[in-house]
Formats: C-alpha cells, structure tokens, sequence
C-alpha cells in the first residue's frame, strides 16, 4: 500500500515545526488530508503547507493557541468541516520550560500544564466525540517523563507523565468506540527545542546507544505506523524510540 492514508483526514497540533511538521508531512505523503495548529509562527506553518501542497498533498493552517481555552477543540471542528471528518489526531503542542526547582513560578506551572495537560485533554475529548471507529489518536510524549538525566526538567517531565497516564487511562473510554490512543515517547531528536550540536547535545549522544540525535522523519514514521491500518490491535502503549537512550 503506497498510500495507505489515503481518503483519511488527520489534525495535527503544534504542526508547523519540528516533530509536528514532520508528522504533517508524513502524513499528507501517505495520502491524508492534514491540518496543522499554529500558536503565532504562522511562517512557518505556511511553509509546511505550502510543501505539502507541491508534492500534491491537501492541507491547511489553523491558528490555534492552546494555551486558550476551547482552541483545541475548537481546532477539531475547524478540521472536521474542512476535511468532512476527523480520522487521526496527533496531540502534539506542547512546551518545554526547564528551571531549577527554586526558580520555578506559578506561572511557569500553569503555562507547562495549560498546553501540555489541559489543551492535551481538550483535543483528545473533542477528537473521540467526532471520529468514527476506526479512529486513530496519538500523542506525543517524551522520554523525560520516566527519565530524568539532568536537573530543571521535573515540570515538563510531570506534564509528559500525565500525557501517558491520558494514553493509558483513556485506552479504556475509546476502545468500545473503535478508537485507538497511543503515545509517541522520543528521546533526543534535532529540533529546535533541542537542537543536535547544542552544549547539551554532546552529553546526551553519549547516553544514546546508537550515539546520535534522531531525526524528526523516523518520528514520524512511527506515527504514520500507527495511524495506518496495520496498527489497529495497539491502544493504551507508550512507545519509545530514543535511539536507546533509556535502553
């Protein structure tokens, strides 16, 4: 099957950078019919269409800020009507800020959770009432929610818990409906969130068995994986591919 989405439509949260963009890409080359969210870049979300537009695909931009809310949801239906349904749904916004835990605020916590958690949940609600069975949600974690290789990182850690516990409790809701939910679990990918050849970068690919960042395609090769019809047995699982970071 050389287009095994084809005649899907898939959203696709935090999509114009990144891991997210890759899976927009992924996606639409598979054969779905994508939307991206955007929270301001909306350069940058342009160019993922725009890209995905000349290799024949259809997609568009929608500026949705989860930090809102009701964006997120509203994000659903937008591309529900554009794309007559919703078939998969990849959560993936999200933000990272790393401090020390003296110098972490309220505001630091509440702005971590309300796109990581709350606008995580909204979608996720939104997009199990508006697909079908067959449905296919997935969620982007990250390794650093079992793992913790460096001090500051326990906010965005305890954000990416909750996404898996999301993931595992809400398996339970959606399978009498058909829905599948799944967790992506990355460990170091070059973005621009961490970027290969960072000052950290260097310590990190030590840690890594096969001794290198990842790429954003391999990410989405997995969610393409799991929005295709050979993943219709996997709901609930957490799936790691940090190159054998947490091996």
């Amino acid at each position: 099957m050389d287009r095994p989405l084809e005649g899907k439509s898939a959203l696709v949260t935090g999509g114009n950078r990144g891991i997210g963009a890759a899976i927009a890409r992924r996606l639409a080359a598979d054969g779905a019919a994508v939307t991206i969210t955007y929270a301001s870049s909306s350069a940058a979300a342009n160019d993922v269409v725009a890209s995905i537009l000349k290799d024949g695909g259809i997609a568009q931009a929608l500026k949705a800020d989860a930090r809102e809310p009701g964006a997120s949801a509203g994000a659903v239906r937008a591309s529900a009507e554009f794309q007559d349904g919703l078939d998969i749904l990849v959560s993936n916004a999200g933000i990272n800020i790393s401090k020390p835990l003296d110098d972490l605020s309220l505001e630091d916590y509440e702005s971590v959770f309300a796109i990581n958690v709350r606008a995580s949940m909204e979608v996720i609600q939104a997009a199990g009432q508006t697909m079908s069975a067959g449905g296919r949600i997935i969620c982007v974690s990250a390794t650093i929610a079992n793992d913790f290789f460096a001090p500051g990182l326990g906010l965005y850690g305890a954000s990416k818990a909750a996404l898996n516990a999301f993931v595992q409790g809400w398996s339970r809701d959606l399978g009498p409906k058909g829905i599948t939910i799944n967790a992506i679990v990355p460990g170091p990918f070059d973005t621009d969130m961490n970027p290969d050849g960072s000052e950290l970068s260097g310590w990190l690919k030590q840690k890594v068995s096969l001794g290198r960042y990842g790429q954003p395609s391999e990410c989405a090769s997995l969610a393409a994986f799991l929005a295709g019809p050979e993943a219709a047995f996997i709901t609930g699982s957490r799936i790691i591919i940090d190159g054998g970071l947490t091996a």
